[in-house]
């Protein structure tokens, strides 16, 4: 039997925020709405399933990473939209740098022992299928923030950074 994925959303301060979810875990994620997340899946094979039960851990927890309450994600990632390099690289990261903290593309490449460059750790962060659990958020420039494809772009990374903790709060003078 070929697999399965339940869909699933919730509204995020950055907008309304879709998981896809598979048997071995978080697939997809993102602010691309379902339709995107479901293109990106369709190559895989899987029936959708209307499963809220597999889906509500992955919202509950991003529900709490948004309201602050929780600072490292538990629930599993299924890394099946990721090529072989694409995983170590994520895995990494992953694995490696914390809520609150940040690397940059640089140090990310060679943490990862994976002999690419610090400009093709960019495009990997660009590609990365599941944003905010898997934090790409926290990869950046030598030189300021760097870019982000999730959400609104760049503001988006900064809001992140700043809940987070490793950005402070900007002042609005308007």
């Amino acid at each position: 039997m070929l697999g399965t994925v339940a869909f699933g959303s919730l509204p995020t301060p950055l907008g309304e925020m879709t998981v896809a979810v598979t048997e071995d875990g978080v697939a997809g994620l993102g602010w691309g709405g379902r339709r995107w997340l479901a293109e990106r899946l369709a190559e895989e094979s899987l029936s959708e399933v209307d499963d809220p039960a597999r889906t509500a851990p992955v919202l509950a927890e991003l529900a709490d990473y948004y309201a602050e309450r929780l600072k490292a994600f538990s629930v599993p990632v299924d890394w099946r939209l990721t090529t072989p390099m694409q995983r170590r690289v994520l895995g990494t990261l992953y694995e490696t740098v914390p809520y609150g903290e940040v690397v940059t593309y640089g140090e990310l490449a060679a943490r990862s022992g994976t002999g690419i460059p610090a400009r093709a750790i960019g495009s990997i962060m660009g590609a990365n299928p599941i944003p905010v659990i898997v934090p790409c958020h926290r990869v950046v420039a030598s030189n300021g923030l760097g870019g982000f494809s999730g959400g609104t772009g760049v503001e988006s990374k900064r809001w992140l950074l700043t809940l987070e903790g490793y950005l402070q709060p900007m002042l609005d003078w308007g």
